[in-house]
């Protein structure tokens, strides 16, 4: 059975300790190569910040898309899909499709780029 480890935490409001932010990063790189070298990953990625999220709902069957992301209830992220399409508004039509936007909300947001050369 394949499990998705969705990782919730504290988004920070200031620029991070250079220390502190090392550290946290070395501890996931050396995660990542673990349960790589285990065998057991299939695929895993960094969301951008929530304030690039773009969040889809079905109103009366009209689609209403807010940018960040918005919540009027106590939401909870039940599941994820991981698409590759050439734009946001691609991703924005995908997400309206989705069942998730019937029943809830699909939040559209980013995958993080790292840059491993440095």
């Amino acid at each position: 059975m394949r499990y998705m480890l969705l990782i919730y935490g504290e988004e920070p409001t200031g620029a991070p300790d250079p220390a502190e932010a090392e550290q946290v990063m070395n501890d996931y790189w050396a995660y990542s190569t673990a349960v790589a070298e285990a065998g057991v990953q299939r695929a895993g990625d960094a969301l951008e910040p929530s304030t690039t999220a773009t969040t889809v709902r079905l109103k009366d069957g009209e689609r209403v898309v807010t940018d960040g992301p918005f919540a009027e209830t106590r939401e909870v992220l039940g599941g994820f899909y991981l698409i590759d399409v050439p734009d946001l508004d691609a991703a924005i039509e995908w997400a309206a499709r989705c069942p998730g936007a019937k029943y809830g909300s699909v939040e559209v947001r980013p995958i993080m780029e790292f840059d491993t050369a440095g």
